[in-house]
């Protein structure tokens, strides 16, 4: 799309009677279910006005024939889209992030979909290395205007792309990953957490490298960790294992299926220093490591941190999802020694807070009481608009294993 373009109205979308609630109420997305007629030309990423069953306006948007998520509200009023109001929001990410302290030398969320009014748009920034995903059909077609907005930005040296995955092949887009803009990141892209530091893999590794989204969790598993024998399952790089030995944790111990993901994890704890006989690399399935341990004489662990990949990408594997949660915490609660805690995490949009508490409290084996202490969630550079609770995809619970 050319800078000095904009998007015209292609259509118009009007709801069904009584299905404007959402939507008004500042929810971004509308469901094919809740359309009572389209007029105009159906097509991917058509920028589109929508209408109540009254005929009155409740905003603009993208629209996809494709899925359930029929449309993505950008705006609330009447307007086009251009260069402007994407480099607007963008600006406006930015200034978010920096007045929280998050726009450093190391990596942050700079774009955050729906939470940043971009649906479909996600920008993670690793010292001076943007890593840009383009989900959706509608952001598809306002990617030049993205990448003249990053170019502009202080400090960065270049846009890695990485558009690809199940939810792009949804939306009817084709993967496209390489070099977007400016400088090739290095294989290796070095950032600091706190006392810790990191070597990511902006290019191949999992998301965009890293889970920034834990960043504040990884510390207060640091914090927790002196003295204790910790137990990192889905290890990935190895962010919470750094900052359990960092905390002078007694042992860690890392699971991860991927090899290439547990060299990395094994580098990084060599890049912050660690003792290497206070670490052990298990490369392995996180549910048969957990089924096996104690059969082969492991002794419990004092923390167990479980954060695993989303269980339930789509609506319709949500129960399948509620099962796998609760089949892997039940197996860890059988590892933790009387006393101990259990981080556990699920990512999975479709699985809602209460019921994935649901799911850790009905883990509990015979005999066990565990007491809620906290509810982790996401860092302020992954913000979720109110009204939108799907957006608000990384849930945890910190519990105890009660002593009797």
């Amino acid at each position: 799309m050319k800078p000095d373009a904009a998007l015209g109205v292609e259509g118009t979308v009007i709801l069904k009677p009584g299905r404007e609630g959402p939507a008004r109420a500042g929810h971004p997305w509308i469901f094919s279910g809740a359309i009572a007629e389209f007029r105009g030309e159906e097509s991917p990423g058509a920028w589109v006005r929508v209408l109540a069953g009254d005929s009155s306006l409740i905003g603009m948007g993208s629209y996809n024939p494709r899925g359930a998520i029929a449309i993505r509200l950008v705006t609330r009023g009447e307007a086009g889209l251009d260069a402007g109001l994407v480099r607007n929001r963008i600006d406006d990410a930015l200034r978010l992030r920096q007045a929280t302290g998050l726009a450093g030398d190391g990596g942050f969320r700079l774009v955050n979909g729906e939470g940043d009014s971009l649906p479909g748009v996600v920008v993670d920034v690793y010292a001076g290395f943007a890593v840009l995903q383009i989900i959706t059909a509608g952001a598809e077609r306002w990617r030049d205007w993205i990448l003249a907005a990053l170019a502009d930005l202080p400090g960065l040296h270049g846009v890695f792309e990485r558009s690809a995955g199940g939810a792009r092949r949804d939306e009817g887009l084709e993967d496209r990953t390489g070099v977007a803009w400016g400088e090739t990141p290095p294989e290796r892209v070095e950032i600091a957490e706190g006392a810790a530091r990191f070597q990511v893999d902006v290019r191949t590794g999992q998301k965009t490298g890293f889970y920034l989204d834990q960043r504040g969790n990884r510390a207060r598993v640091g914090g927790l960790a002196r003295g204790h024998r910790v137990l990192n399952c889905f290890a990935y790089s190895g962010g919470f294992a750094v900052h359990a030995g960092l905390g002078e944790a007694r042992e860690v111990v890392s699971v991860e299926s991927s090899g290439p993901a547990l060299r990395l994890a094994r580098e990084n704890w060599e890049l912050n220093g660690l003792d290497p006989a206070r670490a052990e690399w298990v490369n392995a399935d996180v549910f048969d490591y957990l089924t096996t341990a104690r059969g082969h004489g492991e002794p419990p662990f004092d923390l167990i941190v479980l954060d695993p990949p989303p269980f339930a990408r789509h609506r319709n594997d949500r129960d399948r999802a509620i099962r796998g949660y609760r089949d892997l915490n039940r197996r860890a609660l059988r590892l933790l020694e009387p006393g101990g805690l259990l981080f556990t995490f699920s990512c999975s949009p479709h699985v809602a807070r209460d019921a994935f508490e649901h799911v850790v409290a009905t883990s509990a084996g015979p005999g066990m009481r565990l007491q809620l202490l906290e509810r982790p969630s996401f860092e302020s550079d992954h913000p979720v608009l109110a009204a939108h609770g799907e957006g608000e995809y990384l849930k945890g619970l910190v519990v105890r294993l009660a002593v009797d």
